[in-house]
């Protein structure tokens, strides 16, 4: 069994060292579950209404559920809860903008709505959750639909949500009548004002997760394909850098990462490794004939990475994760996730963390996914794996402890077969951790002695 002891995460300018590593290990996973941690808030209580296990001091409030009526509008509450974000709305008012990862067999899909409806034939999209100074709920809308498997996404420096649709399904297929793959800006504000519009200078490919650099505008994409070849880590050079909403839709050039030398990242397993970067142009990005992982790019290559999954903002450069690779046809090592960084400055990728590999993949701590910062400084890191699900916190200092159990997907009969967490995410005055549960979808509100 591999126990990373000398990772090392920088986000916000806070360094993550010691036992971050032993998360993702079924020693580590199993004594951050079961025993009270040296830090935290001290072992999960047991949900007697069996929706969500929490600290003892903590309490959760379900502020949307999947079929319930949407408070605003007709239709109902989609499936599928993902990728999310909370705006500041002005008086202690909070925006929640929220992806709904809906594919074409989706049950419950994203009403469509006049001037927000991108793909009549597609069934994914976003709503907004409006909160008011007490957290409860005034209001819930459409505020993109006609999109297909909107899984992550990310905030800009100009506070408009990028939906990001993870899959590269074209026109005529399953139902669509328009290619999907894109990018969409919403404005949680006003909707109404970015419209369904595809970024389609920002590439057609399965996105996951987008992070802006607040300096210079650029935004970094992540790519999250699991069948050989895997997924590329590309940066968006806007031709209307930090322009504002609707800015993006100037266009600009998609460039992919390539690591002289380095076919794919996930071989590397000594973290604090540093590696020099090239970026290269893509040669279609619309993805017209071939998609962009299979294209030529000219001698040296390019470099794939297994399962791209989250990418933020930190510091002086983009974070971003590498879920797994234990069971992937084609993959060049065995591991539970790692996480890089990218100094734009330096030219230079690092990687910080490497999580396992586990014995035992049922136990906590399979699979990283969603990673937000915390109030205190540490992490929030989503779980996305086999058998109980969690919300783990990560200390400054590396430490490794549960805050959150999805309580409806434990070993009972009829438990959804994907009840992972995803789009953790704090309230701008860092009072309320806000999660969904995948499925069934629901979106959680948790408050607590946060420290």
């Amino acid at each position: 069994m591999s126990v990373t002891r000398r990772s090392l995460l920088a986000a916000g300018g806070i360094a993550f060292s010691g036992a971050l590593g032993a998360l993702f290990t079924s020693a580590g996973a199993g004594r951050a579950a079961d025993s009270p941690p040296t830090r935290g808030y001290g072992p999960l209580v047991p949900d007697p209404r069996g929706l969500l296990d929490l600290p003892a001091g903590f309490a959760y409030r379900v502020l949307s559920r999947a079929g319930d009526p949407l408070r605003s509008g007709g239709g109902t509450v989609p499936a599928n809860c993902d990728g999310m974000a909370a705006f500041g709305a002005g008086r202690g008012r909070v925006r929640l903008v929220r992806n709904h990862e809906n594919r074409a067999t989706a049950t419950l899909r994203v009403p469509a709505v006049a001037g927000l409806t991108y793909d009549p034939g597609a069934l994914g999209g976003c709503t907004v959750l409006e909160l008011d100074a007490t957290g409860a709920v005034t209001g819930e809308r459409v505020a993109l639909a006609g999109t297909a498997v909107n899984c992550a996404g990310g905030r800009t420096p100009w506070n408009t949500w990028l939906s990001c649709e993870e899959t590269e399904d074209r026109a005529g297929t399953t139902g669509y009548t328009r290619d999907h793959g894109h990018v969409f800006e919403v404005d949680p504000a006003d909707p109404h004002r970015s419209g369904a519009v595809p970024l389609t200078a920002m590439g057609r490919f399965a996105h996951e997760a987008v992070a802006v650099d607040p300096y210079r505008g650029i935004v970094y994409e992540t790519e999250d394909a699991f069948i050989e070849p895997f997924g590329l880590f590309y940066r968006f050079l806007p031709a209307r850098p930090l322009g504002g909403p609707g800015s993006l839709r100037a266009g600009g050039a998609l460039e992919a990462l390539r690591v002289p030398g380095l076919a794919d990242l996930s071989v590397v397993d000594e973290p604090g490794a540093r590696f020099p970067v090239e970026w290269v142009p893509v040669p279609d990005p619309a993805a017209a004939r071939t998609p962009i992982r299979f294209q030529d790019f000219g001698k040296g290559g390019i470099t794939h990475a297994q399962k791209l999954e989250g990418c933020y903002w930190g510091g002086t450069g983009v974070h971003f994760v590498s879920s797994y690779a234990r069971s992937l046809e084609g993959a060049g090592a065995d591991h539970h996730g790692q996480v890089w960084f990218y100094d734009p400055v330096r030219a230079q990728l690092r990687l910080d963390v490497l999580f396992g590999p586990a014995t035992d993949v049922a136990l906590p701590g399979d699979s990283p996914d969603n990673i937000c910062l915390a109030p205190d400084g540490g992490l929030m890191v989503c779980e996305d794996g086999g058998g109980a699900q969690y919300v783990f916190g990560v200390t400054i200092g590396g430490e490794v402890y549960p805050v959150a159990r999805n309580a409806q997907d434990i070993g009972r009969p009829g438990a959804p077969e994907w009840g992972e967490f995803a789009g953790v995410t704090f309230s701008p005055d860092g009072r309320t951790m806000y999660v969904n549960a995948y499925a069934p979808g629901t979106t959680f509100a948790v408050t607590g002695p946060w420290h």
